[in-house]
């Protein structure tokens, strides 16, 4: 059963879901000195990075994170590339203490795959912070997602409406522009993680919210995988949520 919750706007939405990865995060330290957790880009995540990287009493010497995802043969300096994004929403505000293991795709995409899924073999998620896009993409698997792969991180193919999505919130100079390939993490790997974080604004949202939560479980709304994860929160905003029963 998947945790929804409605705020006010993106700013309490953000706080909201950064206070949960937070105390997900300063958990697992007690527990067991340590803590891996999984980080995203894209306009839902503005306000969840600054929450997170300003949250107190965390150690984060002892937190490794993991990139979602990044496009094929994007360089570090393109206005787009989600590892320029995290460098500077995440890494650098933390002044380094983070280990932070990001996606290099530039040249060999799948031999980056491998090498990035080999290195999050070894560790146990605790928290997963995350988005749905607007045609129910979970990270870069768009849909139909293959829900059976086992492979931590895979090279996959961006569908229009994906494309578009990136076009239309600024990233990109025109459609033209929007790589068609990513490293993703897969929708199994996603789903190994201990707590899901989806943070989900905007009114564009609403049909896929919608048929992420109300809709059965198929590949062709990828999000709705997360009908079946034991402890998600889905943190909306009442135009993200406006078509939900």
């Amino acid at each position: 059963m998947v945790d929804i919750r409605i705020l006010n706007d993106k700013e309490a939405l953000g706080a909201a879901a950064a206070d949960l990865g937070a105390e997900a995060i300063r958990r697992a330290i007690a527990e067991k000195s340590k803590a891996s957790i999984i980080v995203a880009t894209g306009a839902s995540q503005f306000e969840v990075l600054r929450n997170l990287v300003a949250a107190k009493d965390i150690d984060w010497s002892k937190v490794t994170a993991f990139h979602l995802d990044e496009y094929v043969g994007m360089d570090i300096g393109h206005p787009a590339s989600f590892r320029k994004y995290l460098n500077e929403r995440f890494v650098e505000p933390l002044a380094g203490k983070v280990t932070f293991y990001p996606i290099d795709a530039e040249s060999d995409a799948h031999a980056e795959a491998e090498r990035i899924s080999k290195l999050i073999s070894g560790h146990e998620i605790d928290v997963c912070f995350a988005g749905i896009g607007e045609n129910c993409h979970l990270a870069f698997n768009d849909p139909p997602a293959d829900f059976e792969t086992e492979e931590p991180y895979i090279v996959v193919t961006l569908d229009e409406a994906c494309r578009k999505q990136q076009f239309g919130e600024g990233w990109f100079p025109d459609l033209a522009a929007v790589p068609e390939q990513a490293v993703s993490m897969s929708i199994r790997q996603i789903m190994k993680s201990k707590f899901i974080v989806l943070s989900v604004p905007d009114a564009r949202k609403a049909q896929a919210v919608k048929d992420a939560i109300e809709g059965e479980v198929d590949p062709r709304h990828p999000a709705s995988i997360v009908q079946e994860h034991p402890n998600v929160v889905l943190l909306l905003d009442p135009t993200s949520a406006s078509l939900l029963a």
